[in-house]
């Protein structure tokens, strides 16, 4: 026995001493070995990267991608935390199947490099303005350690995106308005194959109709009066070879609709006043908070459209129904919004707490995270109490729900938030829709659902 344990010290001392940092996953990507020197440079413990997604714990990584295809990457830069390094990442394969991989760093930084090969070193200004433009042209922001949660809902979304993300399905993201769909849809792209070719966002319901044809398609030169000489790429065109993530797609005109569905089915464009089709390899990521089966219904969404987009269906919950996450979201606000003002506001009292779990949060998480900001801002203290709450949230501490639906409490508590917020912004109903995390065409529905602008 005393054999066995001195044989593995031996080994993990050779480890060590022979790669400076190394990573092993397994097939799914998640870390299975991390030697510690690595650790100590990615300011984590053993115990905390191992067991956790590649992603989740090394910037930039491939190794995921490695396993997923197989395919050695020899000496290839890496960009973490500043610094550009020289990794290897090797696939492990058992009769011929890949079951892992593994990844060493060979140069800690690019000076060790440049002073073994002045060949590399020659081609180093311009990695760098490449990697520059990939990132300038790479809008995906967020990842899944963005998605701050505990709620077993929200835990099994996640485990859904890992399974989900690597395929070329198209993803349908469901949820109230705030609720993190944006977020979702980013840690889709990220962890797929295409995380290194563009993201592109389009907000269906903020370009104006008359714009959306040749925002999505483009257009060539002269195509109309005012069009930019050379013409101009669309969305879909710049989202060639990754993502494109079609936010509120409900508020898609119908005509609009025709034309995305022939786009998804025959993969290819064709810009405005152009007499040719261009082939496309976009994934598409749709969200929407509206309710697509009754517009199909209604005749205002189209059916053939819906099941194109609908695969693999994400409904996210809202916050209401996970109260839960709301301490763990409330903290992770203040201290975001402390370091950016400089506030030393550290805790949040008891009395808030309970105060937060009761509200039903019609904004959802945008909503929490504005009355978070609202809080520190007017707090004087460390300690975020009570008298530091936006007054809607004071005046809703009870509810007289005897004889009231679920429905109506909700609606009561909508139009209270509705109102405080165009109080706030002097009726400037753009401004309160951007505080409440709802679209402006959502906003007027609100406003004239509640007969607000009597």
């Amino acid at each position: 026995m005393e054999s066995i344990v001195f044989q593995h010290k031996i080994l993990e001392a050779v480890i060590n001493n022979a790669y400076e940092w190394i990573v092993v996953v397994d097939d799914q990507g998640k870390i299975i070995y991390i030697n510690k020197n690595y650790c100590e440079f990615l300011e984590k413990s053993q115990e905390e990267a191992v067991g956790k997604h590649v992603t989740e714990v090394i910037e930039n990584t491939r190794m995921h991608i490695v396993v997923k295809t197989g395919k050695e990457e020899i000496a290839d830069l890496h960009y973490i935390k500043g610094n550009y390094m020289i990794a290897n990442r090797i696939p492990i394969k058992v009769d011929g199947k890949v079951i892992g991989a593994v990844g060493t760093v060979i140069f800690r930084d690019t000076n060790e490099w440049k002073r073994m090969n002045s060949h590399i070193k020659s081609l180093l200004s311009q990695l760098q303005t490449y990697l520059q433009e990939w990132k300038e042209n790479n809008g995906a922001k967020y990842t899944l350690s963005d998605i701050i949660s505990c709620s077993k809902q929200m835990e099994e979304l996640k485990e859904k995106v890992k399974r989900i993300a690597d395929s070329d399905i198209s993803v349908l993201i469901r949820g109230e308005s705030g609720t993190g769909k944006e977020l979702f849809a980013h840690s889709v792209h990220q962890l797929s194959s295409r995380s290194e070719k563009p993201f592109v966002k389009v907000n269906c319901g903020a370009i104006p109709e008359h714009l959306l044809e040749s925002e999505l398609f483009g257009y060539e030169e002269g195509a109309f009066t005012g069009a930019k000489k050379g013409g101009k790429k669309g969305k879909f065109q710049l989202a060639d070879g990754g993502t494109i993530f079609l936010d509120e797609i409900g508020d898609l005109p119908l005509h609009m609709q025709v034309k995305l569905l022939r786009v998804l089915q025959e993969k290819e464009v064709e810009p405005i006043g152009s007499t040719k089709t261009v082939s496309i390899d976009v994934r598409i990521i749709a969200a929407t908070n509206r309710p697509l089966e009754k517009m199909i219904e209604e005749k205002r969404f189209r059916e053939d459209l819906y099941y194109r987009i609908n695969v693999v269906p994400f409904v996210i919950p809202p916050l209401r129904e996970r109260p839960e996450d709301i301490e763990m979201l409330a903290y992770h606000f203040i201290k975001k919004i402390a370091k950016r003002s400089g506030k030393r506001v550290t805790a949040i009292s008891p009395d808030v707490l309970q105060l937060l779990r009761q509200h039903v949060w019609p904004g959802n998480i945008r909503e929490l995270e504005n009355v978070m900001e609202a809080a520190v801002h007017f707090e004087s203290g460390k300690t975020i109490t009570v008298d530091a709450l936006p007054e809607y949230l004071k005046a809703n501490t009870t509810y007289q729900i005897e004889g009231k639906t679920l429905k109506e409490l909700l609606e009561e508590t909508e139009k209270a938030a509705i109102e405080q917020s165009l109080q706030r912004f002097r009726g400037d109903k753009l401004k309160a829709a951007k505080a409440l995390g709802i679209s402006k065409s959502a906003m007027y529905e609100k406003i004239k659902k509640y007969r607000l602008d009597e």
